[in-house]
């Protein structure tokens, strides 16, 4: 199993968007701190201004972060790789055996120049090439306790 999840992304996205509003908040905190000590009006002004430009800023950068961030894997690619199926090759014909979820009546199952496309319920759909089944046919289909398995010949 991949270290790397498309989880982790979501949760750094979500405290990135916590964290923009305490960075604002700080700015707002030194904008108020400045213009208490500061002599002159206008010098409290200039430093004001110079903070906000500053916080607007932060903020842009904040927010280009977020914009940037992607996961490494989608949930759905990430449940491609965990699929595990077996392939076995026999003499003019192959078993194809997977897990696939579902009743029976929501299986699909079609072979087309060399690609199985296997569907099941709750979105669940994979492709696999099967080299050297060009001309072969899904001649036997079972489905039983979330099992498929099909032989090709």
């Amino acid at each position: 199993m991949s270290k790397f999840s498309s989880t982790s992304s979501y949760t750094d996205q979500k405290s990135l968007n916590f964290v923009i509003p305490i960075v604002v908040l700080l700015f707002i905190g030194i904008i108020y701190m400045i213009s208490q000590r500061a002599d002159g009006n206008f010098v409290a002004f200039i430093l004001i201004g110079i903070a906000a430009v500053t916080t607007i800023y932060w903020v842009s950068v904040f927010k280009k972060m977020l914009k940037n961030i992607k996961p490494k894997y989608t949930a759905r690619e990430a449940e491609a790789k965990n699929w595990v199926y077996d392939l076995i090759k026999g003499e003019n014909q192959f078993v194809f055996v997977a897990e696939v979820p579902g009743p029976d009546d929501k299986i699909m199952v079609r072979l087309i120049d060399g690609m199985l496309y296997v569907r099941g319920s709750g979105g669940f759909s994979k492709e696999i090439q099967i080299e050297g089944s060009n001309q072969m046919k899904i001649a036997d289909f079972k489905y039983r306790n979330g099992v498929l398995t099909l032989r090709i010949s």
